[in-house]
């Protein structure tokens, strides 16, 4: 028994140092990639761009189940974006409200003949809509039967689109004018290299590149934000304002800390895990040999990147997911316990499938960083993470019961792991403000931060909970239903004292 307790507390302490280690180190490659962006975002002029004959079309596509309440604003939205070839493919997803017939209403749609090729499996598409008004030319519509999955729909979307790139929303998201070219970019950067032959001046630059091997990007992504709470005007944010509500502001706090911390550290090493389903960009060609989205998933964002790398590791060509720092897509969170809840059961439960579906590459070195590196991260300091936290509370109580418990000690590692949680969490919104400021008060940034002090005790609780329960919904095979989230929508809002 002594020798199990002595083997438990010392892996709990290696792990838990490890843990700590990790965050600190991606604390400093998150600033050193945004440094980097930076300074080269500080010479590229985006208007260009839109002039120029070389930008790649990007097809647009947006799964929508019962979002009567927001499709008509975020669908315009989606159509004034500011890019020079772009399309928007809205793919109802078998809704049983009237989502589609407000899209045919509101877009003066009607139904086509389409050469409709179904590359990657999804259910069946019954009709596909365009306008005969030509001020909304960009727009396809797909009506298909209901695939009870995003990741269904998305493959939908992807057959139908035209474009040798697709970006990947949702219908309920807000996404700044300016995406389209800010998120290209990094594709573009690498296409400008790929020279024929060794030798040969480049076209834009007359300066010869010798490169034998070029990069491939393959998707490239950016960072998310909540909206509750912001003032919006067709489809435009005109003041960002933190959440009121205290369960999207703990959201809030935790996107930050997700893309601008962890997932651009991950960025300048090449080992971003996942782009997130809410905006991520990705080549076509790629995506479909890849397989496509799962549709059976309930993780497809981390899903589809997982394969489209092991794809591109399995045929010998390198390539790079790229993230960019700057806020581009504007979320509607969770507004109640009950959606929340069912949020982040599914997520708990799709990390669950991940490791179980792309376990044998999981310390395989033949897959380089994603065996290496990407996905034992997600093993240790993701999926197991609720599960030893769980079992270290279990293993205090009985500690602080048998009065074996060295108080002292204890209260000293417990304030040293708050406090270093405070600080990551500050760290990464204050980095997030110094460097864009999105929020227009000082005292608006400090409000957020505070929210770090009671995370530990109210939210992250909660987020352990869930995760668990997903992890035991995925071993015991308890089906788990889609749903949609029951929007607010985003109707102007009258601005609040600043």
């Amino acid at each position: 028994m002594e020798l199990i307790r002595n083997f438990y507390e010392g892996f709990v302490f290696i792990y838990g140092c490890t843990m700590l280690f990790m965050y600190a180190l991606l604390a400093m490659l998150s600033l050193r990639g945004i440094r980097k962006f930076q300074r080269k975002n500080s010479y590229v002029d985006y208007t260009k761009m839109l002039q120029s004959p070389l930008a790649p079309g990007i097809s647009i596509i947006a799964p929508a189940f019962n979002e009567a309440v927001t499709i008509i604003q975020n669908v315009r939205s989606l159509l004034t974006l500011n890019y020079p070839t772009f399309e928007v493919i809205i793919v109802n997803d078998g809704s049983t409200d009237d989502t589609l017939q407000k899209l045919i209403d509101e877009f003066e749609l009607v139904e086509i003949d389409f050469a409709y090729n179904a590359r990657i499996n999804c259910k069946p598409v019954k009709r596909l809509f365009k306008s005969t008004n030509t001020a909304y030319d960009k727009l396809v519509v797909i009506d298909k039967i209901n695939g009870k999955s995003k990741a269904d729909a998305s493959n939908a979307g992807i057959n139908a689109a035209a474009y040798n790139y697709f970006l990947c929303t949702d219908v309920d998201c807000i996404i700044e004018k300016d995406t389209l070219m800010r998120m290209i970019k990094p594709f573009m950067d690498e296409e400008h290299h790929k020279i024929k032959e060794i030798g040969e001046p480049c076209p834009e630059c007359g300066y010869v590149h010798v490169k034998e091997d070029s990069i491939r990007v393959i998707a490239t992504g950016a960072t998310l934000r909540i909206a509750n709470s912001c003032e919006i005007d067709e489809g435009v944010i005109t003041r960002v304002r933190p959440p009121e509500k205290w369960l999207p502001r703990f959201q809030e706090m935790e996107y930050l800390r997700a893309y601008v911390l962890g997932k651009m550290g991950w960025s300048v090493i090449n080992c971003v895990p996942n782009v997130s389903g809410g905006l991520g960009l990705f080549d076509k060609e790629i995506a479909i040999k890849a397989g496509g989205y799962d549709s059976k998933s309930f993780a497809e964002d981390m899903d589809i990147v997982t394969r489209m790398c092991t794809y591109m590791m399995d045929n010998k060509l390198k390539y790079a997911i790229r993230y960019i720092p700057t806020t581009q897509c504007w979320t509607e969170g969770p507004p109640n316990m009950k959606v929340f809840s069912r949020q982040r059961t599914r997520w708990g439960r799709g990390l669950a499938e991940i490791i179980t579906i792309h376990r044998k590459i999981i310390f395989n070195p033949r897959y380089k960083q994603l065996g290496m590196v990407v996905l034992p991260y997600n093993l240790f300091f993701e999926f197991l993470a609720p599960i030893i936290e769980f079992t270290g509370i279990i293993y205090y109580i009985y500690l602080i019961i048998t009065n074996q418990i060295n108080w002292q000690f204890a209260l000293i590692l417990l304030a040293f792991v708050y406090f270093y949680s405070v600080m990551i969490t500050t760290l990464a919104i204050l980095w997030d403000h110094m460097t864009y400021q999105y929020y227009r008060t000082w005292r608006e940034v400090l409000g957020l931060a505070l929210m770090a002090f009671i995370e530990p005790f109210v939210y992250h609780p909660l987020i352990v909970f869930f995760a668990l329960r997903g992890y035991f919904n995925f071993i015991t095979g308890k089906k788990h239903s889609w749903g949609n989230m029951q929007r607010q929508g985003f109707g102007k809002k009258k601005p609040a004292n600043t």
